[in-house]
C-alpha cells in the first residue's frame, strides 16, 4: 500500500494509504458510497476490483467509515428481500444501510442484498466521513434491485 497525503480530505491524518486494485482482486473487499438522496450503502466486491477509485483513495477513512456503522446501534429487524445467505448480510441494513452484494461473473454489477426501512444520510457522519463519501456519490437511488459500478465511479440501474 501507498502512503500520500493527496486526498487531503482529513487534516487529523497527515497521509492516508491507497489501497490497490491488485491488493482487492480475489478477496472479499467492502466500500461504500452515498446516492442522490444521501443514503449510504455498503458494496461487497466479493473480489472484483471494479470499484470506484475514489473507495480506494483512504485505508484509514474506509476503516473509520465501516466502525462509524458498526457501532450505531440497531433500530430494524432483518429486511434481505431474498432471505436465504442474504440475511447474514443485514448488519449494516439493521443500522440504517443498504447493502448491496457483487454478482459473480459481473464486471461491476451489484444486487440489493438488503434495504433499511429508515436509511441514515451522509449528513449525519462526521465531517471527515462526508468529505470522504462526496468523491463516492453515485448518480442512482438506492434501494433498486441491481446496479452497476465503474472504476470512473459512473453508475446506474441495471435491467434484470
Amino acid at each position: 500500500m501507498t502512503r500520500t497525503d493527496r486526498l487531503n480530505v482529513n487534516p487529523d491524518l497527515a497521509a492516508h494509504t491507497i489501497i490497490t486494485r491488485e491488493e482487492i482482486t480475489d478477496v472479499e473487499f467492502d466500500w461504500f458510497a452515498a446516492d442522490e438522496a444521501g443514503h449510504v450503502a455498503q458494496f461487497l466486491a466479493a473480489g472484483d476490483p471494479t470499484v470506484p477509485a475514489a473507495a480506494l483513495a483512504s485505508e484509514e477513512l474506509l476503516e473509520t467509515l465501516h466502525v462509524w456503522i458498526d457501532v450505531r446501534p440497531e433500530n430494524e429487524e432483518p429486511n434481505a428481500p431474498a432471505g436465504g445467505f442474504d440475511e447474514h448480510l443485514t448488519p449494516p441494513q439493521r443500522r440504517g444501510a443498504y447493502v448491496y452484494d457483487h454478482i459473480p461473473g459481473e464486471v461491476g454489477l451489484y444486487r440489493l442484498v438488503a434495504a433499511p426501512r429508515t436509511p441514515f444520510t451522509v449528513a449525519e457522519l462526521p465531517d471527515s466521513l462526508q468529505a470522504y463519501l462526496a468523491g463516492l456519490k453515485l448518480d442512482v437511488r438506492f434501494g433498486a434491485a441491481r446496479i452497476w459500478v465503474d472504476e470512473e465511479g459512473k453508475a446506474g440501474e441495471s435491467a434484470g
